[in-house]
C-alpha cells in the first residue's frame, strides 16, 4: 500500500485546488489528523462548505475570511468527530446557513455488558442535521449539487459527497491519501467499512478530496489497493490465531512490528474490528467475550 504523506496545510489560507474548490486545513495536527482537519469551499459568489472541523475560532475566522462577500448557502457535514462537525453550529451561528448531511451520532452497535467505548470523547454528541442527507439524495445549491454516498465503518453515520458534473468526491475519512482510516468497535465496523469501499468501487470519482491530507488521485485503483490491504491483515491475524488463545496486544506486536508504538494504540482498535468481523462470521471465538482485552482463538 503506497500513502502520500507529502502536504503543505498552508494554515489560514484558502488553498485553490480545482476551478470553484478551495481548501483549508485546520490548525489541529495530530497522530489521527495528520497536519489537520481539511475544510472545503465549493462554489463561487454562492458557497458550500464542508466540514467545517473542529470548535475552533481562528479556523472559524479563516473560513469566513475565505466566504468573504459570498453566499454560504448550506454547511454539509460528513460525519460527527469533533475534529469535523462541532464547527458546524458555529458556523451556522455566524452566517445562517443551514446544517445538511450526516445524521446524529450513533455507535455501530450497542455496547456490550461491561464494554467503555474508547471513542467517546472523540465523538460529537451534541450534532444535529437541519436536513439529513440519506443515500443518494442530494442538496442542490445555486451554483453545485453534491449527492450523498453512505460509507458507514469508520463512523456509523459516514458520508460521503459526490460533486455533480465532476470527477470528484469529497471521501472525508472514508479514503485518505495519506493513511488507513480508523475502524473502532463499537463506533466503527470493519464488516461495514468493507462494504463501503465496494460501494466506492462501483462509483465513478476519479479524485477525492478527503478530510486529512492531501487528493486521492486515480481513487478506483487507490481503493482498490485499500481493499487488498486490509484483507491482507485479516489474512496476518488469521494466520495467528490457532487453538490457544492470543490477546490482541501480542497480535498488533507481531503484525505491527514495523509501526511506531505511540501508533500501537490505534493498531489494537483496528485489529479489534477485524476480530469482531471473523467472531461475526464464525472464523474467531472470544475468551471469554468479546471485547478489547480479550483473547481470541480460531474456530475451526
Amino acid at each position: 500500500m503506497n500513502f502520500n504523506r507529502s502536504f503543505e496545510p498552508d494554515y489560514g489560507k484558502a488553498v485553490e485546488l480545482t476551478a470553484g474548490i478551495r481548501r483549508i486545513t485546520a490548525n489541529n495536527p495530530g497522530p489521527f489528523t495528520f497536519y489537520g482537519t481539511n475544510t472545503y469551499l465549493i462554489g463561487a459568489k454562492s458557497v458550500v462548505v464542508i466540514d467545517p472541523g473542529p470548535d475552533n475560532a481562528a479556523h472559524l475566522n479563516d473560513v469566513l475570511r475565505a466566504i468573504g462577500d459570498s453566499t454560504l448557502e448550506a454547511i454539509l457535514v460528513s460525519h460527527t468527530h469533533v475534529d469535523h462537525s462541532p464547527g458546524a453550529r458555529k458556523l451556522k451561528a455566524a452566517t445562517g446557513a443551514p446544517i445538511i448531511g450526516c445524521d446524529r451520532h450513533r455507535p455501530a452497535r450497542m455496547l456490550l455488558p461491561g464494554e467503555i467505548n474508547p471513542l467517546d470523547a472523540s465523538s460529537d454528541a451534541d450534532y444535529r442535521a437541519d436536513k439529513v442527507l440519506r443515500d443518494g439524495e442530494a442538496y442542490s445549491g445555486r451554483e453545485v449539487t453534491l449527492t450523498a454516498v453512505e460509507t458507514p465503518g469508520h463512523t456509523d453515520n459516514h458520508v460521503c459527497f459526490a460533486l455533480s458534473g465532476t470527477p470528484t468526491l469529497f471521501s472525508a475519512d472514508h479514503v485518505m491519501a495519506w493513511s488507513t482510516s480508523i475502524v473502532a468497535p463499537p463506533d466503527g465496523s470493519m464488516r461495514a467499512y468493507m462494504a463501503s469501499l465496494e460501494t466506492l468501487l462501483k462509483r465513478p470519482e476519479s479524485t477525492y478530496f478527503p478530510g486529512h491530507g492531501g487528493p486521492v488521485q486515480d481513487a478506483p485503483a487507490f481503493v482498490d489497493a485499500l481493499k487488498t490491504h486490509r484483507l491482507q491483515r485479516e489474512a496476518a491475524i488469521r494466520d495467528r490465531l490457532g487453538p490457544s488463545p492470543v490477546s490482541i496486544k501480542d497480535l498488533v506486536e507481531q503484525i505491527y512490528a514495523d509501526v511506531p508504538k505511540n501508533l500501537h494504540g490505534a493498531a489494537a482498535l483496528s485489529v479489534y474490528a477485524h476480530l469482531e468481523d471473523l467472531t461475526e462470521r464464525g472464523l474467531a471465538v472470544a475468551d471469554p467475550e468479546l471485547g478489547l482485552n480479550a483473547k481470541y482463538r480460531a474456530l475451526n
